[in-house]
């Protein structure tokens, strides 16, 4: 596995969404779908607002990896589930500093208690 680059870092750090594209057990690439990302520090994070239910995050649990596209960036990655209350905690108040703009109706879904448990980070491979 290798690091994110800074570059990669910083250009999908601050882009607004993600393209996130898991793979199938087939080894094919599922359709992308668009989601909002975080960093924080040297990770990147996503999750799925309607929590471990939602069908984006259950094709990430088949076999944990995938593709991401974001800020003029594409890489295969693999994704790690979160279960750390504090890197949650950092998760919650990433998504609240760079989405507070948007209503509370799409920010608040973002660091309810479901979508913490559908908290993904972003590993490059």
């Amino acid at each position: 596995m290798t690091p994110w680059t800074s570059n990669e870092l910083d250009k999908i750090g601050k882009a607004e969404e993600l393209d996130i594209m898991s793979l199938k057990q087939d080894g094919t690439l599922r359709k992308p779908v668009t989601i909002w990302v975080v960093r924080v520090g040297d990770g990147l994070y996503v999750r799925a607002y309607k929590g471990r239910s939602g069908l984006w995050f259950r094709g990430v649990l088949t076999c944990h990896a995938g593709h991401i596209r974001s800020g003029g960036v594409e890489r295969e990655v693999t994704f790690l589930e979160v279960s750390d209350p504090d890197i949650n905690d950092q998760v919650d108040a990433a998504y609240r500093s760079k989405y507070g703009h948007y209503d509370a109706e799409y920010v608040d879904p973002m660091v309810a208690p479901e979508a913490r448990a559908a908290t993904i980070q972003l590993l490059p491979r």
